[in-house]
């Protein structure tokens, strides 16, 4: 009988200790996936910090990412082409298991990216498409023609182009588009020019600058200052009494300096133009329920750096990520499977209940 309860209570011990090894092992199994996703780094190229949309889609790339327990390198090159290169060189020598960038001039990128090929980096596209290269994996962006749709579709239906020319009615147009270094630019002008160009040939819309190929609208580096310069000899030598009706102007920052123009000019309430922009920034946001601007592309950051980052997770763990678009985006080497997220118009009929009640900006923020 007494070998009988050795042998069971030996049996106990065993099981026991089997037991606590086992929860351990799991325990430590656990932590180290845990730490799995910690040690990889994520190196995060944004263009410049003195457009408020780059700030936010920066902070929020971090924070997801982070959430998720990668570490993670983000850095901003002001609209510097070189220290842009120079960043992501950085980015490679330190490791980092997988790079997103959103590009100054992806041209310029083309051999820094190579690198990145080389030493086994995945590469996203975030927001710019990255041209000329076999090395980018995935592009993450806004559907860029549906921008350049939305605001064309926006002008169409507020001045009611269909039945303009039936009605004897015209208006006067002058286009603002992106940088010809960004190829998002492209896309969104021939978003703008398929929907009015119609409307040009027809001679609903004048152009009276004669100003409307991509070549002759496109400014470098989305630059205000340059807007503005554009928008005030526009308004001083082909204008004079003649009213500009509508600015089509492909970014938020272009509408701050043609307004600038516009009040340098002498507009008031009574013959302000219509005024498009993208991106809804805080203060185009102000200046639509002001009336100085009139619309402007909502487009969710948090969303477009949520997709983002799913598509990291999934490189990182060897999955294919989620993706909506094979076709359109074509990058001079092949065709970059992406994620297009939906643009948004906003305007003072509707920014209530997608800015302020999505979250995006309370009321205290817009001085309401």
């Amino acid at each position: 009988m007494k070998k009988i309860l050795a042998i069971l209570t030996a049996a106990a011990m065993t099981f026991s200790l089997f037991s606590c090894g086992e929860s351990k092992g799991k325990e430590a199994g656990a932590s180290a996936s845990s730490t799995t996703a910690a040690k990889k780094i994520v190196g995060v190229a944004m263009p410049t910090q003195s457009s408020e949309r780059w700030i936010n889609d920066g902070a929020n790339m971090k924070k997801q990412l982070e959430a998720k327990g990668y570490s993670v390198e983000l850095q901003y090159a002001e609209d510097d082409v070189q220290m842009q290169v120079s960043q992501i060189e950085n980015l490679i020598a330190k490791n980092v298991n997988c790079l997103v960038v959103a590009a100054i001039d992806s041209t310029a990128l083309v051999n820094v990216l190579a690198q990145a090929k080389q030493n086994g980096i995945p590469v996203i596209a975030y927001d710019r498409l990255l041209m000329d290269t076999d090395a980018v994996s995935y592009y993450a962006t806004f559907d860029n023609k549906g921008v350049g749709t939305a605001i064309a579709k926006y002008i169409e239906e507020k001045k009611q182009l269909k039945t303009a020319k039936d009605e004897g009615r015209s208006y006067t147009i002058e286009f603002f588009m992106g940088s010809p270094d960004d190829n998002n630019a492209l896309f969104l002008y021939n978003g703008v020019i398929e929907v009015l160009g119609p409307y040009l040939e027809n001679g609903v819309l004048k152009c009276k600058t004669g100003r409307t190929t991509f070549d002759k609208t496109c400014i470098l580096r989305w630059s205000q200052e340059t807007a503005q310069q554009w928008a005030e000899n526009y308004l001083s030598g082909f204008y004079g009494d003649e009213k500009l009706d509508i600015a089509c102007s492909a970014f938020d920052g272009f509408a701050y300096g043609i307004k600038a123009a516009l009040e340098g000019a002498g507009y008031t309430a009574d013959n302000w133009p219509l005024i498009t922009g993208q991106d809804a920034e805080l203060m185009a946001t102000k200046n639509i329920i002001a009336g100085t601007q009139t619309m402007s592309i909502y487009k969710d950051t948090r969303l477009l750096a949520s997709k983002c980052v799913t598509m990291v997770e999934a490189v990182l763990e060897g999955a294919k990520p989620e993706i909506n678009d094979t076709t359109q985006y074509n990058n001079g080497k092949l065709v970059v499977p992406s994620y297009l997220c939906t643009p948004v118009a906003v305007d003072q009929d509707n920014y209530q209940s997608i800015i302020i009640d999505g979250g995006y900006y309370t009321k205290a923020q817009l001085g309401l």
